[in-house]
């Protein structure tokens, strides 16, 4: 994935352009964050839609939905006393939520095996066991 692009006459850091987008998977990393936007995909839904749909308290999501507004990938828009909250770009977020799951496909267990960032590992760390040095 080439980074470094030129707009204009003055090229892009690219090491601030990976930073961007390490704080964009940031976005994504979380369990609860990933099921409210592929929820999202569907269309509009209230917080109180969110937690009836996900099975999650409704501090979580409006937490995680301030998250994800603050990182541009939701909007809200009032209705009456509730906030209708919506995919700021539809088409990229579930084209990128595609590529996850291909991706995925490909590379098997791999990913839950990860002795950094694996399944074991995210376990650990909500039981409250030291995270291994990254």
């Amino acid at each position: 994935m080439a980074m470094t692009q030129v707009t204009g006459d003055a090229p892009v850091d690219e090491a601030a352009a990976l930073s961007v987008a390490a704080c964009l998977f940031h976005g994504f990393s979380d369990p609860s964050r990933l099921a409210i936007l592929r929820h999202l995909t569907l269309g509009e839904h209230r917080v109180v839609d969110l937690t009836g749909h996900l099975g999650l308290a409704q501090s979580t999501v409006s937490k995680h939905l301030a998250c994800l507004r603050d990182c541009g990938l939701v909007t809200s828009r009032p209705q009456g006393r509730a906030s209708i909250f919506s995919l700021t770009h539809p088409r990229a977020t579930v084209e990128v939520l595609a590529a996850a799951e291909r991706l995925l496909g490909l590379t098997g267990d791999a990913v839950a095996l990860c002795p950094v960032y694996g399944v074991a590992t995210t376990r650990a760390s909500d039981l409250g066991a030291e995270e291994p040095a990254r």
